[in-house]
């Protein structure tokens, strides 16, 4: 006889769901479903799409560099992509690790700082890369927020006692 995965019991109504993750779906609550094949293939993909980011700076400083501005110029544009990467690296790391609302000042969603997301959008795949190493992006954001609210809803549910159905006297 093989071996059937047990059923998850039944949610109450009105318990909090997870909220899904891009790739992921609510696979990460239990890590089923295909998750670790989609975390590999997320890691790879994410690897991937970071190669081909850098080719494509690296035919925009090479182009700029048959114009023959000289080395100044080669050095000021090389230097710009890398500030540009470290400071996408940087926001999109806390935008997986402490959430989107986490943002402040310079990293907030800034419509101005759009060209330098752009530019930096090697470094942020990276950082993408090196997070689904460790967990499906976001994932620790989404499991701490679905943990509160679960645990909200139990509060809510037997109330302060911790007791269901326990009334309060006045």
């Amino acid at each position: 006889m093989s071996e059937q995965p047990p059923t998850p019991a039944p949610k109450p109504a009105g318990a909090p769901e997870p909220e899904p993750i891009r790739f992921f779906g609510t696979t990460w609550v239990n890590r089923d479903n295909g998750y670790w094949p989609r975390r590999v293939g997320v890691s790879i993909g994410a690897l991937v799409a970071t190669a081909a980011a850098a080719l494509v700076l690296r035919f925009g400083v090479e182009g700029v560099a048959l114009s023959d501005n000289g080395g100044f110029l080669n050095g000021l544009l090389t230097a710009a992509i890398a500030v540009c990467s470290m400071m996408s690296v940087r926001r999109t790391w806390k935008v997986l690790t402490e959430g989107k609302d986490q943002l402040t000042g310079w990293m907030a969603e800034d419509r101005s700082l759009g060209a330098v997301w752009l530019i930096g959008g090697a470094g942020s795949l990276a950082a993408y890369f090196a997070r689904s190493l460790v967990e499906a992006p976001g994932e620790g954001v989404k499991r701490a927020a679905h943990e509160r609210a679960v645990e909200r809803y139990g509060k809510r549910r037997t109330g302060r006692s911790g007791r269901p159905g326990a009334k309060r006297k006045r």
